[in-house]
C-alpha cells in the first residue's frame, strides 16, 4: 500500500463529517483524495442546506478532488464491464486503481475487484 495516501468512498466522508472518531483519528495527517465522482454526489444531495454546502466545501477544500481523465475513463469503463457497477462506483474504483492510491469504504461490493488496494470500514464493529 502507499503509506499515508487515501481515497475515500463518499460514505467515508459521511461518517467522518457525523463525527466517527476512530475513521477521523485514522486520517489524521494522512494526504485524503476524493473521486470528482464523491465531490458531485457530497454537493448534489436535493435537501442539503446552505450550512451543509459550506461545510461540504471546506472538507473538499481540505483533500485532493481527482479529475475524470483519460487513464481514470479507461479503467472505470475496464471495471464496470468486468464487476457489473454502477458507473459513479466503478469511477470511484477507478480512480483508486489508476492513481495506486487505497480506497476506504463501507461498500461491500468493492470487496470483489481484485485490482483495488482496498480498506473495508465496517460501521457495525
Amino acid at each position: 500500500m502507499n503509506g499515508d495516501r487515501y481515497l475515500l468512498d463518499t460514505n467515508i466522508v459521511l461518517y467522518i463529517l457525523n463525527g466517527d472518531k476512530d475513521l477521523s483519528s485514522f486520517l489524521n495527517n494522512q494526504y485524503i483524495f476524493i473521486s470528482i465522482i464523491t465531490e458531485m454526489k457530497l454537493l448534489s444531495y436535493h435537501s442539503i442546506s446552505k450550512n451543509e454546502i459550506h461545510f461540504l466545501k471546506n472538507f473538499i477544500d481540505e483533500t485532493e478532488v481527482t479529475p475524470l481523465d483519460d487513464k481514470v475513463k479507461d479503467v472505470a469503463i475496464s471495471v464496470r464491464k468486468k464487476y457489473k457497477l454502477k458507473l459513479p462506483d466503478s469511477i470511484v474504483a477507478a480512480t483508486a486503481i489508476a492513481y495506486d492510491i487505497p480506497l476506504i469504504t463501507a461498500d461491500k461490493q468493492f470487496k470483489s475487484i481484485t485490482e483495488l488496494q482496498l480498506l473495508y470500514f465496517d460501521p457495525n464493529v
